[in-house]
């Protein structure tokens, strides 16, 4: 009787941790989906209007599995452009963009715990650290990049906050290390946003700048158009080129926004492209 009391209770057992990582499955593909079905939406608007149900709804999956990579993963992505493409109270912004990196920070712990809290590491042993990664990291190592650079940006007036842009532009030279084509050079755009920050006078490498954007768009093709708006913004109105600025502006609009992966950043790019367009009178 006990032996068959046993064996009952070890398959009810096994049930139970099959039907938990059943679900944790299921949680993962479905803030995957949410991911994909946002960046493939072609109304802005009705994003910005969804988009609180959305962070909701992750919160409530990663509460419910609160170390799943993907989940934190899906979760930073989320809360890092919802804050910065849509929201423009400062405290606000500030408070989503201290959320996703709450979650990258997590994800990226899961493959190195010394990384758990990034910012109170020593620079140099920062990058030692960096480099003990493999390209298993790639996808929560560039979460991390992209939700700390949102968080800076979300912060620009803050210099405490932007004497780190150093850890961020370090982990995106550990992805391109890693990976160049991950997300489609999604690092080589937010390094040339970089280097192009400052003219070389102040310390800024433009041409370096220049060769990311002109890296990132080869990458996907020409199908992300914000990488186009980018390199106008950040690089043609820094060098005061009208020529490439005006170029690049007219080839976004004249491009099919409809691209897989791309569709709502390339409709919010076509919208910046115009502002910037009709404003280049004015700046040159």
């Amino acid at each position: 009787m006990k032996f068959y009391l046993r064996a009952i209770l070890v398959a009810m057992g096994i049930l139970i941790t099959g039907c938990a990582s059943l679900v944790s499955n299921q949680a993962s593909r479905l803030a995957e989906n949410l991911v994909t079905a946002i960046q493939d939406n072609n109304d802005p608007e009705t994003v910005k209007a969804g988009a609180p149900a959305y962070l909701i709804l992750i919160d409530g999956l990663i509460s419910g599995d609160p170390e799943h990579e993907t989940l934190l993963r899906s979760g930073a992505d989320i809360y890092n452009a919802y804050a910065n493409v849509f929201i423009t109270a400062p405290e606000r912004r500030q408070r989503l963009t201290d959320t996703a990196m709450r979650y990258a920070q997590r994800a990226i712990c899961s493959h190195d715990e010394q990384l758990c809290q990034p910012g109170e590491i020593p620079f140099v042993e920062f990058e030692q650290q960096l480099q003990t990664l493999t390209r298993r990291s790639v996808p929560s190592l560039y979460a991390l990049g992209a939700s700390w650079a949102g968080w800076i940006q979300a912060r620009n007036s803050d210099w405490q906050a932007l004497a780190q842009l150093p850890y961020v532009k370090a982990i995106l030279q550990r992805v391109l290390e890693l990976d160049e084509r991950y997300q489609q050079g999604g690092a080589h755009l937010y390094l040339g946003a970089m280097d192009a920050l400052l003219p070389e006078a102040l310390g800024g490498n433009p041409e370096l700048g220049r060769q990311h954007f002109e890296r990132a768009i080869a990458l996907s093709n020409g199908r992300n158009l914000m990488a186009k708006v980018m390199f106008a913004q950040r690089y043609a109105r820094l060098v005061f080129d009208r020529a490439l600025h005006d170029r690049l502006l007219s080839e976004v609009l004249a491009s099919d926004p409809t691209s897989k992966g791309y569709t709502l950043m390339n409709m919010l790019a076509q919208q910046q492209a115009r502002q910037l367009l009709s404003g280049s009178d004015d700046y040159f």
